[in-house]
């Protein structure tokens, strides 16, 4: 399993690309940058990246078809692996920060989710290939008009998707490149896979061919208090906890889990004031979900963290996707001297 890295979209291209060189130079795989509605473009932001590095690769998290047309996924990721030389990787999901912020309703049933994003994958797939094409006759998404992109020279840029519910991550398994999870924890992690390999067995290649990744918030510092202000802050977020699954079980009983659920807005206001404070919701409940659903405390936890980090290897892995907060630089340099000498480094 290697490395790879998540930032927060809050950077400057030029802030983005000096971390990109870092993070080249330490040995991670893959230097992502997520897609939110409020922050730089994506694609735009990592080409001062792209000519500052040669080895690393680069990647936008997660682009909605809904938001941004297939086609135009496909454009600006052939765009990109143009300019860095065939590192480009795009990973498309079905909803996402501006899909809210336009407005848009994210109902999985009604947007026909899944099929959308696999036709958004086979899509983006068939503009990278740089082949000619008649175009893309699909039920959700449709490209009417041919397209060849014959100044294609690069390797070409790999798609993947974002899927963690079963059958999104069983189409991954049938049409895409690899997939990212979101938060899956250790002890899920079996039974996501079981679901990744079941679309993989009916494409009948082997998982070893196909890059499997898992968001995971890293919040580890030097310093105790500032680990668990960023890890209960960015709380809200983690996967276990966001609605309508509220998964949370088996971190807290079904009482607290209740609580949580009563309490939801509070997990989102610590966030948006900046202040950390889950308002009425026990200490020790907050501190369980902290400890299950990502990386927090002193250097004295990372040991504990390397061993959770080798059931995601055990799982069948090739990468876990290390999303940084405040003080990227100093997050970096932390997972480097710590977590990659566990794992693979990646030479490119």
């Amino acid at each position: 399993m290697q490395i790879d890295i998540i930032l927060e979209p809050d950077l400057s291209p030029a802030e983005v690309a000096e971390i990109a060189v870092a993070a080249e130079n330490y040995g991670f795989r893959t230097l992502w940058h997520s897609n939110y509605h409020q922050n730089p473009d994506a694609f735009v932001a990592l080409a001062p990246a792209a000519m500052a590095t040669s080895r690393i690769r680069l990647g936008i998290l997660a682009v909605s078809p809904y938001e941004m047309q297939p086609l135009k996924i496909g454009n600006a990721l052939l765009t990109l692996n143009e300019i860095s030389n065939g590192r480009a990787v795009v990973a498309i999901g079905g909803g996402g920060s501006l899909m809210s912020a336009i407005g848009i309703e994210q109902n999985p049933t009604k947007l026909r989710m899944v099929r959308g994003v696999r036709e958004a994958v086979e899509i983006s797939k068939a503009v990278v290939s740089g082949e000619p094409s008649r175009g893309y006759p699909g039920e959700v998404f449709k490209v009417a008009r041919p397209f060849h992109h014959k100044w294609k020279s690069a390797p070409t840029a790999k798609v993947f998707t974002c899927s963690t519910g079963d059958k999104m991550l069983e189409m991954a398994g049938r049409v895409a490149d690899g997939t990212q999870m979101s938060d899956v924890t250790p002890e899920k992690i079996d039974h996501h896979m079981a679901a990744l390999r079941k679309g993989l067995a009916e494409r009948e290649i082997p998982l070893e061919d196909f890059r499997v990744g898992n968001f995971w918030a890293w919040h580890i510092k030097e310093d105790f208090e500032k680990s668990m202000y960023e890890a209960r802050r960015e709380l809200v977020f983690r996967a276990e906890l966001l609605p309508p699954k509220y998964d949370m079980v088996p971190y807290v009983t079904e009482e607290e889990r209740a609580l949580v659920i009563e309490k939801w807005a509070n997990f989102a206001k610590a966030f948006w004031t900046r202040s950390g404070v889950i308002e009425d919701v026990p200490e020790d409940i907050v501190n369980r979900l902290v400890a299950a659903c990502s990386s927090a405390g002193d250097l004295s936890a990372v040991d504990e963290q390397i061993e959770r980090f080798k059931v995601f290897e055990k799982a069948g892995l090739t990468e876990l996707s290390i999303r940084l907060f405040d003080d990227p630089m100093e997050g970096l340099k932390l997972v480097a001297e710590n977590v990659l000498p566990h794992f693979e480094k990646f030479e490119g």
